[in-house]
């Protein structure tokens, strides 16, 4: 029987191929759906692990989380610097450290901070060391300078007709180790050395309102002006003072790390009050899945469609096939094939194909799945872990059986044929 199948098969190689092709890619279509929304959602997810609770103005709070935890660039309104003394006092802060963005190196983004951040995310270094003064750096895992690079850093990017600050170099003393986030393609810098870059946090307390204005559209933005731009400069050996009082200049957001669970919630309620937005990332985040999963399920939809056609096209095929095969049945039963044995051939035959097709469909799925995650990583720096779990060959095997069950149509019609009335055909 397997030996009657194979030749009959190699005799007609094209229409198998194209049936093998048309199950590969409806498969496809709907495993590469499903294992890029789930990466996402874990990669995000681990993206976000590390930060319990982000403050900044209130405005968006999904916009706060992308620009202060996944770097995307966006024109954030600043808080006044009391915000982050006062929660650098605060009990149930275990600790906090303020984020300023906006400036840029070679596609890499600039970010303001402190110690405390690195410190409590990260667990030792790549190479080199903590940076200690404020003409030093820190760069990713995934950022491609050794220690020792010098940086220039411009506003905004090239992209945006940045223009490179005059003066300004930091040196790079450390590399992190990878973490699999946004922060892989960073370039960590004292938050204080791009205070100064903008002319800002020079013993002269807080700018006025268009001062503020102007410094969030540098220093949140990315945006550049020309009648501001470096109008300040970095001291490179001057020590990093990371006592922040209420003069301090504004800033985009902070992140904290509550000492518990109930102080999170208080912090969280507290800063909540029209001046200033605080969120929990993973709260934002199940937002954002919400919208995901909408996006998930038309897309679902599209690919279950598309095996709908795909399985009725191979129905008529097979039915239309059997029909041109009627005198080629009817010689087996009449040289005693029973009916059953031409059942199984019949089935087997488009069993084996299918079964094909979603193989090679799988397979398919789990490439563009990753060369899709891998893009996204390029660009974002979220590790997005594509791979398969145990409802994916759970969902194999429904695939599989409704297969079986496909392939039986052909099949009955082959075993219900008469030899004599298939002769005379």
């Amino acid at each position: 029987m397997i030996r009657f199948i194979l030749a009959d098969l190699r005799r007609l190689w094209a229409g198998a191929a194209v049936v093998v092709l048309l199950v590969t890619l409806a498969t496809a279509l709907g495993v590469t759906v499903t294992l890029q929304e789930r990466a996402l959602r874990l990669g995000s997810a681990r993206a976000a692990d590390k930060f319990d609770l982000v403050i900044g103005v209130a405005g968006s709070e999904t916009q706060l989380v992308l620009s202060s935890i996944f770097l995307q660039p966006a024109p954030l309104p600043l808080m006044p610097g009391e915000v982050l003394a006062k929660l650098s006092k605060d009990p149930r802060v275990a600790w906090v450290a303020p984020v300023g963005f906006g400036d840029s190196f070679a596609g890499y983004p600039l970010v303001g901070t402190t110690r405390a951040l690195v410190g409590s995310t990260v667990s030792g270094f790549a190479e080199g060391r903590m940076f200690e003064k404020e003409g030093e750096a820190l760069v990713g895992a995934a950022v491609k300078l050794p220690v020792g690079a010098e940086i220039k850093p411009m506003h905004g990017t090239a992209q945006m007709g940045g223009e490179t600050h005059a003066g300004v170099v930091y040196q790079v003393t450390g590399k992190l180790p990878p973490t699999g986030t946004p922060w892989d393609r960073a370039i960590l810098v004292p938050i204080q050395a791009v205070w100064h870059v903008h002319g800002l946090g020079h013993d002269h307390g807080h700018e006025e309102e268009e001062e503020q204005h102007h410094e969030g559209e540098v220093a949140a933005s990315g945006g550049h002006d020309a009648d501001h731009d470096d109008h300040g400069a970095v001291d490179a050996d001057a020590p990093i003072d990371e006592n922040f009082t209420a003069d301090a200049p504004g800033l985009p957001a902070v992140l904290v790390k509550p000492k518990t669970i109930a102080d999170a919630y208080k912090l969280r309620q507290e800063y909540r009050n029209g001046n200033t937005l605080a969120v929990f990332p993973g709260e934002v985040l199940t937002s954002l899945y919400a919208t995901l999963g909408d996006a998930k399920m038309v897309l679902s939809a599209v690919a279950a469609g598309s095996q709908g056609l795909v399985a009725a096209a191979l129905v008529l095929v097979t039915v239309t096939h059997i029909g041109q095969r009627r005198r080629q049945i009817g010689a087996l039963r009449a040289f005693g094939a029973p009916r059953l044995s031409v059942f199984a051939i019949v089935w087997l035959e488009l069993f084996l194909l299918v079964a094909l097709g979603i193989g090679l469909g799988f397979l398919t799925g789990l490439a563009a799945a990753r060369l899709i995650a891998d893009a996204f990583t390029a660009r974002s720096g979220i590790i997005l872990p594509v791979g398969f779990t145990g409802e994916d060959w759970r969902m194999a095997l429904i695939l599989l059986g409704a297969s079986a069950v496909l392939s039986a149509v052909p099949a009955i019609l082959a075993y219900r044929q008469s030899p004599a009335a298939a002769l005379r055909a």
